[in-house]
């Protein structure tokens, strides 16, 4: 069985690069190439003022080209991590998966480049050659000492960032965990012995940054397959590896592993015995980072010192030691500065930037990766996971800061606040469109009651809220369960301490509640015993009354169950004073920008009337986010021609609405195609009063509605921000089950934001 398993592995990964087309990486146009005036400016004659500009200033070269923003990944295939020596073509496909982690988790374009070059100094001459056409130089598998050599030209003979991801990506990455893992043991840099085994490039890099962290040189004890790196030694030795010799008559891993405060494996399997695990110090630290095998496997290392601190490089264990954590991230900010290398500051900066992070609370975007695993700060959570959508952000804006105060910096960046938010809205979508939101919501202080206040997304949200707002959250759910839970996530936040919470199996304002609920609906058939088993059972009845109360501001609900069940609660208690669902508008956040859906919910058939209404939200609602609304009303009648159901009440609300003469762009009825395609409407119906593509689509009924909305999602990879509810004063919100943990952060911003900000 195992056999056939790992049969069955080794063909799905082949598969994995073969199809649908060889490869993990394409080349694509970022410019338009549609007509003749394109051609012109991308070639000739239009290309001679770009390659102008370029020969009088260099530096504009980021400015035209892609230049900027590349990073070529070189290798020689001479130690490619678990099969060595394995040839320049044969690297290939790691390299390209390298060229798609820079892509994937910082954006960065890359070219993967093999060279059939064993020599080091000729392999340095080619690689200076390559710097008119990149912006950084990230080195890859290429053997000890030889990469030594390499780097070192490089970096003096080029004016871009040379970094050597073996070394130093590892070196990073170990040191983040370890300031960590010391943090846990309640030990100092300054004060503890390590013994490390592997005289590599990564092993010598790693241990050159724990001296910069703060390792005293002395403490130091550097083994490999001979034994103790000593003074006097001659065989096998390299000037990296004399760097650490110890003047000592010990000979042996185990003779020198006594006391060891940190042990630091970039060797081989088994090389740590259980037995010297017994001889380190209390509360061990143990990385033990060589692949596919570790020096130790956990469980050996834990079945003589349970309370040892463990990592490894492998991700079916906690604290995986990853090069990923770092080197997307260090060459994205290095890139944005312009900087002409990556030095010794920014990479501490990137150790402090990566460890702070695990120090925080957990993304949920990583723990819905990792779903499962236990993601709190602790031993087994010593540096984050590589799918924390924060890091690009915390860790970037870091090394572009260190890289301007030493000076290393072309293009400083004034504001880096800004910048940090721009890389942020470079992982979350929805963050840039968001933040006018986020500015109007923090002029006030506004009660958001979750109706589902046991749902982990919930949690996540509330705590989300706590650090990046003013908004305060009440939870309504069983205070045991919401501790139990939050406590389960890695959330720092508990009941009552943190958020008011109403718990509907006991809670002191019952009484009032169900009366207040008897009362408006005592002459709608709800006795008081109804009342009472209501305000046990449905949350979003008691979110509703505690909004109607003045309890709340506004409540959102929704995260299970269906949307028309929630609607009629909320309807029942909150639509009174002139207020009533108008319509659910939903906003999808699309690759070249967002695009709003209405009605997604509300109106199965909607009237004129209605749609009128409908209309006139949405574009109040555009405008909360700094946009100017260009609303199309859709159908499959276009401009008349068809005497449609959906053609005539789009019609008629067309009529409605010009009647009131309202300030902003609408026209109707048209198809989906000519509301996005403005040469197209031209062409049917010239001299349309609806300027440049739509960003509003109104529907004659939810069916269309939701089957764009849902379409957009699944096939455009959009992602929604609401369904947001108009009518109701912003007093409440009913999303759909499938809302991530930043979507509702996202409604509960809005929600927390004044009717006047928007009305």
């Amino acid at each position: 069985m195992d056999e056939r398993r790992q049969d069955n592995a080794r063909q799905s990964a082949l598969d994995y690069h073969e199809f649908p087309r060889p490869g993990k990486l394409e080349i694509r146009a970022t410019k338009p190439m549609a007509n003749g005036r394109d051609l012109s400016r991308a070639y000739s004659p239009g290309v001679a003022e770009a390659c102008l500009e370029i020969k009088a200033d260099p530096t504009t070269a980021s400015r035209y080209t892609a230049r900027g923003n590349l990073v070529a990944v070189v290798s020689n295939g001479t130690a490619v991590l678990g099969l060595g020596n394995i040839g320049a073509a044969a690297s290939k496909p790691v390299m390209e998966g390298k060229a798609v982690l820079f892509k994937k988790f910082a954006n960065i374009d890359c070219f993967d480049i093999e060279l059939n070059e064993p020599d080091p100094e000729r392999l340095a001459d080619i690689v200076c050659a390559l710097e008119p056409t990149f912006g950084a130089i990230n080195l890859e598998d290429i053997k000890a000492p030889d990469c030594f050599i390499v780097e070192k030209l490089c970096r003096e003979r080029m004016n871009i960032p040379v970094f050597h991801d073996d070394q130093h990506g590892t070196a990073i990455v170990v040191g983040a965990a370890a300031t960590n893992a010391l943090r846990v043991a309640g030990k100092r840099f300054e004060d503890i012995k390590i013994v490390s085994t592997g005289g590599g490039a990564a092993g010598i890099a790693c241990l050159d940054m724990l001296l910069k962290l703060g390792v005293k040189r002395e403490n130091v004890w550097l083994c490999d397959i001979h034994g103790l790196v000593h003074e006097g030694r001659t065989e096998d030795m390299t000037p990296q590896k004399a760097a650490y010799a110890q003047k000592s008559d010990l000979r042996t891993l185990g003779e020198v592993i006594d006391g060891a405060d940190l042990f630091l494996g970039l060797s081989g399997p088994g090389v740590l015995k259980p037995e010297m695990v017994e001889k380190m110090a209390e509360r061990p630290i143990i990385f033990a980072l060589a692949n596919p095998t570790p020096e130790i496997l956990p469980e050996d290392a834990r079945s003589v010192a349970p309370r040892a601190i463990i990592a490894t490089g492998r991700s079916d264990y906690p604290n995986q030691v990853n090069n990923v954590l770092c080197f997307p991230f260090i060459f994205r900010g290095a890139l944005d500065v312009g900087a002409t290398v990556i030095n010794d500051e920014m990479k501490i900066a990137c150790v402090e930037g990566i460890a702070a992070l695990a120090r925080a609370t957990t993304a949920a975007e990583a723990a819905a990766a990792y779903r499962g695993e236990t993601l709190t700060f602790g031993a087994d959570y010593l540096i984050p996971k590589p799918f924390d959508p924060r890091l690009v952000g915390v860790v970037s804006s870091a090394v572009a800061k260190a890289a301007m105060e030493t000076s290393v910096a072309t293009r400083p960046i004034e504001d880096l606040d800004a910048y940090k938010r721009k890389l942020d809205g470079s992982v979350f979508r929805s963050a840039l469109i968001m933040r006018p939101v986020f500015e109007a919501a923090a002029t006030t202080e506004r009660r958001i009651a979750f109706a589902e206040g046991e749902d982990e997304r919930v949690l996540r949200a509330a705590n989300a809220m706590l650090e990046e707002t003013t908004d305060k959250p009440i939870l309504i759910g069983r205070p045991e369960v919401i501790a139990m839970r939050a406590e389960r996530a890695g959330l720092p936040i508990r009941p009552e301490r943190d958020f008011e919470i109403v718990n509907p199996e006991n809670d002191p304002r019952y009484r009032d509640y169900w009366e207040t609920y008897h009362n408006l609906m005592a002459r709608r058939g709800v006795s008081p015993d109804i009342a009472r088993a209501i305000m046990r059972t449905n949350t979003t009845a008691i979110a509703s009354v505690m909004v109607h109360r003045g309890e709340a501001d506004s409540l959102i609900c929704g995260t299970f169950g269906q949307y028309s069940w929630h609607l009629e609660y909320v309807r029942q208690i909150l639509a009174r004073d002139g207020l009533h669902p108008v319509g659910a508008l939903s906003m999808i956040i699309l690759e070249d920008g967002p695009l709003f859906i209405a009605d997604t919910q509300c109106h199965q058939d909607p009237t004129p009337e209605q749609i009128m209404e409908t209309v006139t939200g949405a574009a109040r609602h555009v405008c909360r986010f700094g946009l100017t609304p260009r609303i199309a009303l859709c159908s499959h009648s276009q401009f008349g021609n068809l005497d449609s159901h959906s053609g005539r009440k789009m019609r008629d609300a067309m009529q409605l609405l010009d009647a009131r003469a309202p300030d902003f762009m609408y026209d109707g009825e048209m198809h989906v195609d000519a509301a996005l395609d403005p040469e197209l409407r031209e062409r049917i119906f010239p001299g349309s009063r609806l300027e440049g593509k739509a960003n509003v689509l109104v529907f004659a009924g939810t069916d269309a509605a939701s089957g764009v909305r849902n379409a957009l999602k699944m096939c455009a990879d959009g992602l929604e921000v609401g369904p947001i509810l108009m009518g109701m004063g912003n007093r409440a919100h009913i999303v759909t089950p499938s809302i991530t943990t930043r979507g509702l952060l996202n409604m509960s911003v809005l929600a927390g934001t004044p009717v006047a900000h928007y009305g």
